[in-house]
């Protein structure tokens, strides 16, 4: 099997732990919005705060931090500005871009209707694929993946992502060399 991991047995994402503001207004949007089950909840001790999980599916799990002392997010720089159809993309080093849920291919459009529906401002359906620009108008045999973009009441940008085909099997979809710190244009490391 092509890109099978000989180091370690890697079961998928365990959770993946973010820091929201509200954490009310968080389990409202994923739980009551995205329907995702609140499955354990922590107080943290010494007053620092609470952590939240939700079931994501496949057994991973979405996981929130509320602290009453945190720093609040700086758009551009610990996430992207808007969502990325509409021209928005890059975050800071060391930030959490966005985080993808796998959902049914047959399903984007109505997922995306039914976010809609609740009043979620999200973006169109994209067909990424290898083209100049890594998105086609019309779905083709060489989009690998449709996918939509909003965010949650913090500004995390969220996807819903539905493969068309799984990366790794077709020669081609690992083709680049990875770029460098010299390969930079923004400002230099610190």
């Amino acid at each position: 099997m092509a890109g099978a991991n000989t180091e370690f047995e890697l079961r998928g994402v365990n959770h993946l732990a973010l820091v929201c503001r509200d954490m009310k207004a968080t389990v409202d949007f994923y739980q009551g919005v995205l329907g995702m089950p609140l499955i354990k909840t922590i107080e943290l001790p010494m007053g620092w705060g609470q952590h939240f999980f939700f079931d994501c599916g496949g057994g991973d799990a979405l996981a929130f931090f509320w602290f009453p002392d945190a720093p609040e997010p700086v758009p551009g720089v610990s996430a992207p500005k808007d969502l990325p159809d509409r021209g928005e993309l890059v975050s800071a080093i060391g930030s959490m871009n966005h985080v993808a849920f796998d959902v049914p291919p047959e399903r984007i459009e109505e997922y995306r209707d039914r976010l809609v529906a609740k009043g979620i401002d999200v973006g169109v359906v994209l067909n990424h694929d290898d083209s100049e620009f890594g998105v086609a108008r019309d779905v083709h045999d060489g989009v690998f993946v449709r996918s939509i973009y909003f965010k949650d009441p913090d500004g995390v940008l969220v996807e819903f992502a539905a493969w068309r085909r799984r990366p790794g099997g077709l020669p081609g979809d690992v083709r680049h060399e990875p770029k460098t710190a010299a390969d930079r244009t923004g400002p230099p490391a610190t």
